[in-house]
């Protein structure tokens, strides 16, 4: 599937990206910004680069300067309806919350279920399998800040 992902002839969805940077070791933000910008101290908004889901429609835009490798912040934006899995690995490495900026946001880690209303935050548990989940009509924006351990 990687390889198929290197000559463009499939588009990788969440979820999947998740389980590539589980078997990694990486945290997904660290995948991700290896496909970013070059390390730079600033980030414009007018020059960071949105990822969609071509699954989910999720999308995804860093916030955080390209060249910070402790602390990440990601915007993130689910679609109604949307849900987006990623395995335990994912989350091994990293201290992670969830700010929720808009919306309602349904988030499951183990056998936990958390309904988070904009303004509310989660600081996640130990790594366990998760879910993102919009199960309203609109849209759902939340804020991911992960910080290495």
């Amino acid at each position: 599937m990687i390889s198929r992902i290197e000559r463009a002839e499939a588009k990788p969805t969440a979820s999947l990206l998740g389980r590539i940077s589980s078997a990694f070791g990486l945290p997904l933000s660290d995948f991700f910004a290896s496909m970013e910008a070059p390390p730079s101290r600033i980030a414009l908004a007018a020059t960071r680069e949105a990822w969609r889901d071509p699954e989910t429609g999720y999308v995804r835009r860093p916030v955080s300067p390209p060249g910070d490798r402790i602390l990440q912040l990601t915007e993130v934006t689910l679609p109604p309806g949307a849900r987006v899995r990623y395995p335990a690995g994912a989350y091994e490495f990293i201290h992670q919350q969830i700010w929720v900026l808009e919306g309602t946001l349904t988030f499951t880690e183990g056998r936990q279920r958390h309904a988070l209303a904009a303004g509310d935050c989660l600081a996640l548990g130990p790594p366990s399998d998760c879910m993102f989940a919009n199960r309203t009509r609109k849209k759902c924006r939340y804020l991911v800040a992960v910080v290495r351990r």
